[in-house]
This record gives structure tokens, C-alpha cells and sequence, in this order.
């Protein structure tokens, strides 16, 4: 590994990306991960904690909480160090794990999502540092390895071991990678919610020469998701793309073609705006259901599981501090967005307003996942501007 610089000299993210690739740090491993993190941050006079959790049914993982300073105002920065695993691995131009250069593209798993945006943050930290900037306030990183896995002993439970010492932050940027097109084309200041469902229908399985003794779950199934999806949950509104129900899976295991299934399964997902909650499609889909099952007999059982809310931090002094730090970099004035999957931003928005910018999400998850060498600089710039406007009051 290189030295790190002294908290005179500012870091360059480049490197620190670098070496955070370098780490396969597939879910739930770290690898190194934490410990590269560690020893970028400790010169510049960031308490670094270890957060270690367990959950049954689940594997364990390493997490890190970084401090530096004990006043206010406190500004967290938060992500991820663990990864996708690379998929095919020959099918990638360069070793995933390398963190290689190759015609100008930083090449590696992490590079956009988000080991890239992590290590900008370690480097604007550190121009901050060398110029004094922090005056009473603080900074923290609140870094997990289990955001592309399971989401159960990482950023949740970091989140209330430190509400349960009282420690608290004012607001959060999430390293996601948003931008779409260029870097800064995007910020997200809300996600859209998600659920989960999983039903299934029962009937009586028999030769399909003889329907009079048996009972076919498929017609009512069917039924089921034909008005599901022929809902319109709602035509969306200032801030959200309209909700949408989506069917996964149909399935009954049945491969045999002279049988009538016992039982029809089907999975599906919403991914709802404000204008809904978990608990209120919760009811809605069972509504339905029983309703199909009045009129067509039959018994179903469904289960469901709310992977988030619906959340949105209302532009203000937050979002327009990140917009102005990103125009004056890139001269972009960046869509204020609520689109995309979720991230563990679902869980931050409960202790303080949090929004999310990074790199541009093109590879994300992809074979060759890349991200130009000439951005690592740019987004530097960008978190530093948001760390001194921040720092030097512009959010009342």
C-alpha cells in the first residue's frame, strides 16, 4: 500500500479508489476494505470504530463508524464497501479486482458503486482538514459491507447503536451512484418504496381428462393478478414516477402436461410513491383477493415483505447546497430525482434528511464496471464545495 499523506497534503481519491478496488470485498466480506479506509483517515484525526453485527440466518458483517470532531453542526457521509460479485469474469477486459487504467477509465468492481464515491469523500475531507474549515462542527463516514447483501446487521443497526449512545447527526449524503448521463446530471432526494409479495393459490391436483375431480388454481390466480395489473395505483405527482405492480414469477411445479396443479404460486413487486404505504397495498392486494375468492371459491395464503418506504427530503437549503457545489464544478444543474431502486437511504431518512449523489450509474453491477480517472477529481471538488458551503453556514 502507498503511505498515506499527511493531514498537510490532500489525498488523491484516484489512489484511495485504487486500493478500496484492489480488496474483494464480495458481500458479506470485507476483505481489507475497512482497514485501507482506516488508515487513509486515521492521519487526519478521524476516531475510527468497528461495528461488527450478527443476526440469525444471516452472515456476520464488519462495519465502520468515522469521526472526526465532536461538535455541530454534523454532516455524515454514508456507503458501502462491499460489492456485486463480478458475474462472468472473463467476459471483463481487465482484472475486476486490479483497479486498473485502461483508456482513461478506472476499471473494477466498486468503481462506481460505491468504493469511488467513498474515497472522493476520504480526499475532500482532507482538503478540509488542511484548510481549517471544520471549525466546531464534524464529519463522520458511516460505512457498511451490507448494503448489496441481506441489508440486516449494516446500516440499520448502525443507526440505532448510535441513537442508543445518543449520538446523532444533522444530515446525510449517501454516495450513491445517481448521475445518469455526465457526473452531477442527477441527485436523488428521494426513493420510491418497495414490497414484496409472494402468493399462492390451492386447489386439487388431478388428470387433466377428468376436471369434474379435481380443481384447477390456476384460473383463480390468473384472476388475481389480471385485476392487480389492471389497477392504475395512480398517475404519479410532483416529485414520483407513478407507482407500478409488477409480476415476477408464475409457477405451480407442475412438468407434467396431462396434470392439473394442486397449487399456483406467483410473486410480485410494487414500487410505490407518497401517495402510498407498505400496509395500505398490504390491504389492497388482499382485498382483492378475497374478493376473487367469494366469486370463484377457493383458498389462497400471501405473505408480504416491505423492503422500504416511500420517503423524499423536500428541496430546500440541503439540496440546493449540493445543486450550487455541483454547478460550479461541472456548470450542470443537476434533475432533483426520486427514481431508481432503493438504497439504505430508506433507513437514514428516519434520523436526519438525507439525500443521494455520486458517480453516473452506467456500469454499475455490469461486466467492466468503470468510471472515467478525470471524475474521481471532479466529484472530490464537488463533496469539498458541499463540505465548506455546509461548514460555513448555508444550512440554516
Amino acid at each position: 500500500m502507498n503511505a498515506p499523506a499527511t493531514p498537510a497534503s490532500p489525498y488523491d481519491p484516484l489512489e484511495i479508489a485504487k486500493e478500496l478496488i484492489r480488496c474483494p470485498s464480495v458481500t458479506p466480506e470485507d476483505a481489507g476494505a475497512l482497514s485501507v479506509l482506516e488508515k487513509w483517515l486515521k492521519p487526519l484525526g478521524f476516531t475510527c470504530e468497528r461495528m461488527r453485527f450478527s443476526a440469525e440466518g444471516t452472515p456476520d458483517v464488519d462495519n465502520l463508524y468515522a469521526r472526526l470532531g465532536t461538535g455541530s453542526p454534523h454532516f455524515c457521509f454514508a456507503g458501502h464497501t462491499d460489492v456485486v460479485p463480478v458475474g462472468d469474469a472473463e467476459a471483463w477486459t481487465a482484472d475486476p479486482f486490479a483497479g486498473d487504467i485502461r483508456d482513461g477509465m478506472l476499471v473494477g468492481r466498486g468503481a462506481a458503486d460505491m468504493k469511488g464515491s467513498i474515497a472522493s469523500f476520504v480526499a475532500a475531507a482532507s482538503r478540509l482538514v488542511q484548510d481549517g474549515k471544520l471549525g466546531d462542527g464534524s464529519i463522520s463516514l458511516l460505512i457498511t459491507g451490507d448494503e448489496e447483501g441481506p441489508s440486516v446487521n449494516g446500516t440499520v443497526k448502525m443507526l440505532q447503536a448510535l441513537k442508543a449512545r445518543g449520538e446523532t447527526f444533522d444530515h446525510c449524503l449517501v454516495g450513491e451512484p445517481t448521475s445518469a448521463d455526465r457526473l452531477g446530471d442527477m441527485v436523488k432526494i428521494g426513493r420510491r418504496g418497495s414490497i414484496n409479495g409472494w402468493l399462492t393459490v390451492y386447489g386439487t391436483q388431478g388428470h387433466v381428462a377428468y376436471p369434474y375431480q379435481a380443481d384447477n388454481p390456476l384460473p383463480r390466480l390468473m384472476e388475481m393478478l389480471r385485476r392487480l395489473n389492471a389497477h392504475e395505483l395512480d398517475k404519479g405527482n410532483d416529485h414520483f414516477q407513478p407507482s407500478n405492480f409488477e409480476v415476477t414469477t408464475i409457477d405451480t411445479g407442475n412438468t407434467a402436461t396431462n396434470v392439473i396443479p394442486g397449487t399456483a404460486r406467483a410473486v410480485m413487486n410494487i414500487r410505490f410513491n407518497d401517495e402510498h404505504s407498505g400496509a395500505s397495498l398490504d390491504r389492497w392486494m388482499r382485498s382483492v383477493f378475497d374478493q376473487v375468492s367469494q366469486e370463484m371459491g377457493g383458498r389462497y395464503t400471501f405473505e408480504t415483505k416491505i423492503s422500504g418506504e416511500s420517503f423524499i427530503t423536500q428541496p430546500g437549503d440541503f439540496s440546493a447546497l449540493i445543486a450550487d457545489a455541483i454547478e460550479k464544478v461541472t456548470g450542470i444543474t443537476p434533475d432533483l430525482s426520486t427514481t431508481g431502486g432503493t438504497s439504505d437511504a430508506r433507513f437514514i431518512r428516519a434520523y436526519a434528511p438525507v439525500v443521494e449523489f455520486g458517480f453516473r450509474n452506467a456500469t454499475m453491477h455490469k461486466v467492466d464496471e468503470q468510471v472515467p480517472a478525470d471524475d474521481f477529481g471532479k466529484l472530490a471538488d464537488i463533496y469539498e464545495a458541499i463540505l465548506s458551503g455546509y461548514f460555513a453556514g448555508r444550512i440554516s
